[in-house]
């Protein structure tokens, strides 16, 4: 067998490993082998025959193991299905990987707690083991440990990895402490088109870093300094806001970052950042004070909090399916407004008492969904900075608006072309009339019919394209779902423990 065949399926077998969440040594006791054999087995050094290849598959009850590469996963559902019951809220995508390349900041011991298990974290996690970082899962896979080296070898990178997932562009504020010179490949992730790096440029030049773009890789060279009066970002983005956060925290002084955005995933890194022992002041402002460490060497534990996006698409998945479903562990601070415009549009609910998340910091409730008689309402549906309405579950209002009666009108101003996307719902019965790239026109309630279609390129409209499916009576098939699986965490099979009928499935 020739070695690049190895090599894929030791990767095949790996991923499908890390997806059941066990551990080497789990495989290998399953196997009746040693921790050592699956190693070379992973690490694509051993030959390995077709018995071992499908008694490893049915180990893992994985259709991920197969000669040659894995092809893309499609899912098939049959929808028309009422869901019930309950299902809780993972921890949060964006806040995860913001806390992987945060971890560069520390030379300790760094152990993350229930870390979302999605595409997004392993392509991070791939990144970070090619220049020397050691990670592994523990306490059966739930949670992350994370061990950087004395020196990383940032030469060693994984490039496709890296160009697969836009978070790479969090290294830029950590490395910049690091190296005096490094390079980086360009940004990837979803196809939501047109965005510049400019303004975390803008932001990170005030600590010393200077950027050159060529033939796919971003050319970086420090000569550091501190920034002498306070950062103005040109836009409240997320990443921006947290790219400017991890250079200030290794800043030996006083930063000063106004426009901040106050998100959910910019809140767990800053309470992330005090466990480290980095002082933040301001968190949950637009303004951030953050008195830096020229050093940073502890062993630190941090949960980090539920996922708002995830928990406003297991509501929306009630919403769209006429369903009575309890949403656990919500992060209500963070979909206060989404709620509000809800009960102005008739949804029938209840919610708990608030409770704090494990971080201790983030409010929690249990929310109950039931079916309801919806109304479009009066105002268009358009994102703002937290904490107005999360630009991330705009999409989710298209699915919601589609079994509400009237018309509504999103305005998606933030993205170049996602908007577009949402018109694949007329493929599943829609009526939505895309006025311009932004904009779109939903008018309910809508008769949904299934039907065979691709995945959109961009995550929160795939999945709101899976929700509808559910919805519509009859077998749809949605094919190349890898979008999804990055951002969410056996989605499918979560769905199906509440009622959905979803089989994944690959081609032969």
């Amino acid at each position: 067998m020739a070695d690049d065949y190895l090599v894929r399926i030791g990767k095949l077998i790996r991923d499908a490993r890390q997806h059941r969440g066990w551990t080497q040594t789990q495989l290998a006791e399953a196997l009746g082998t040693s921790q050592s054999a699956v190693n070379r087995i992973e690490r694509g050094n051993q030959n390995i025959s077709l018995e071992m290849i499908a008694r490893i598959g049915e180990a893992l009850d994985s259709e991920i193991v197969s000669l040659g590469y894995a092809g893309p996963m499609h899912l098939r559902v049959v929808g028309g299905r009422r869901l019930s019951g309950s299902i809780d809220v993972k921890t949060s995508k964006n806040a995860c990987v913001a806390l992987l390349c945060g971890s560069l900041l520390n030379k300790g011991r760094t152990v993350l707690r229930r870390v979302a298990r999605i595409e997004e974290v392993y392509r991070l996690l791939e990144v970070l083991n090619s220049i020397g970082v050691r990670t592994r899962w523990i306490n059966d896979g739930t949670d992350l440990e994370i061990v950087p080296p004395a020196t990383l070898d940032l030469d060693a990178m994984d490039a496709d990895a890296a160009r697969r997932t836009r978070s790479i562009i969090m290294f830029l504020g950590p490395l910049l402490h690091r190296m005096d010179q490094f390079r980086l490949p360009y940004a990837g992730g979803c196809d939501l088109g047109t965005r510049t790096i400019e303004p975390h440029m803008i932001a990170l030049r005030r600590f010393g870093l200077d950027i050159t773009a060529t033939e796919g890789i971003y050319h970086a060279v420090v000569e550091r300094t501190a920034p002498d009066r306070p950062i103005v970002l040109t836009e409240r983005g997320d990443t921006v806001t947290e790219n400017a956060l991890l250079a200030a925290a290794r800043n030996d002084g006083v930063t000063v970052i106004r426009n901040a955005s106050s998100n959910y995933m910019v809140q767990d890194l800053c309470f992330f950042l005090e466990a480290l022992g980095v002082r933040v002041d301001g968190i949950g402002t637009t303004t951030l004070t953050v008195h830096g460490m020229a050093d940073i060497d502890v062993d630190v534990d941090y949960s980090p909090s539920e996922d708002p996006v995830e928990a406003m698409s297991l509501l929306a998945a009630a919403v769209v399916t006429e369903s009575e479903l309890t949403i656990r562990r919500v992060p209500v601070e963070f979909l206060e407004i989404e709620l509000a415009v809800l009960e102005e549009m008739g949804l029938d609910h209840d919610r708990t008492a608030e409770y704090a998340a494990d971080n201790g910091r983030t409010r929690l409730i249990d929310l109950t969904v039931r079916p309801s008689k919806l109304e479009a309402p009066i105002d268009k549906i358009h994102p703002m900075p937290f904490p107005g309405l999360n630009i991330d579950n705009v999409p989710f209002f298209a699915a919601i608006a589609a079994v509400a009666q009237g018309k509504t009108l999103i305005h998606d101003w933030v993205y170049d072309n996602r908007a577009i996307y949402l018109t694949d719902l007329n493929r599943l019965g829609g009526r939505l009339q895309l006025l311009d790239p932004h904009r779109v026109l939903v008018e309910g309630p809508t008769r949904w019919r299934a039907a065979e279609m691709m995945c959109p390129p961009a995550l929160r409209p795939a999945v709101v394209v899976l929700l509808a499916m559910m919805a519509a009576e009859g077998t749809s098939v949605l094919r190349n779902v890898y979008v999804i699986n990055r951002g969410y965490e056996d989605l499918a099979e979560r769905l199906n423990s509440v009622g959905a009928q979803i089989e994944i499935f690959r081609d032969i």
